[in-house]
């Protein structure tokens, strides 16, 4: 990811530090702002492209979630082991866990139900290797990504079954297909209104 600014963190500091830079500091309005293998990296906001998928793929989580559930667009999720702390396109977490959180800037990765990347050209690598690593190795159990510059053309790909650091593709194909997310979820994503680059 080829970052606006960037903040490294030197060996032996610790998470705290990190996070209080990501929170302390005056960062560019509109910019995503993640700490990622220990950096704190600052991108652009997205393009209408990509808000136009994440907004889809909201408003059809929302139709089959019970109110035990929340989807998020801007909901960081911590795994301090990884240095990482992602904010993913799109989260589901329990609504619950939101009251209950003992920090006011994100929630622990491990209670995310569901995590969705939108590739950006800014967050290809990121979104197809290094997240997903780090939400397989919280535990996430369910990850679909949206890869808007995959070489064939556009593609979705859904991951599940989290070990260690390493998914398994449950599903993948191009845009225009019709995805299942299984429980909680237990509907099929209708890809045919994403916009193709």
């Amino acid at each position: 990811m080829s970052a606006l600014a960037g903040e490294h963190v030197p060996a032996g500091d610790d998470w705290d530090r990190l996070v209080h830079l990501w929170t302390q500091m005056d960062w560019p309005e509109g910019c995503k702002v993640e700490i990622i293998e220990g950096i704190i990296t600052v991108t652009p906001a997205p393009a209408n492209r990509h808000n136009y998928i994440a907004a889809v793929t909201q408003r059809a989580l929302f139709a089959v979630l019970s109110e035990e559930w929340q989807v998020h667009q801007t909901l960081a999720l911590a795994i301090p082991s990884r240095s990482a702390l992602y904010v993913p396109d799109l989260v589901v977490v329990p609504t619950a866990l939101l009251l209950e959180s003992g920090d006011e800037h994100f929630v622990p990765a491990a209670a995310a139900e569901l995590t969705v990347e939108i590739t950006s050209k800014s967050s290809i690598r990121h979104d197809r290797m290094v997240k997903p690593a780090g939400y397989a190795y919280a535990g996430v159990p369910l990850y679909l990504l949206v890869d808007c510059f995959a070489a064939g053309g556009p593609t979705i790909t859904l991951h599940g079954e989290p070990k260690e650091d390493v998914y398994r593709v449950l599903q993948s194909g191009k845009f225009g297909e019709t995805f299942h997310l299984p429980a909680p979820f237990d509907f099929d994503l209708d890809t045919s209104a994403f916009p193709t680059p």
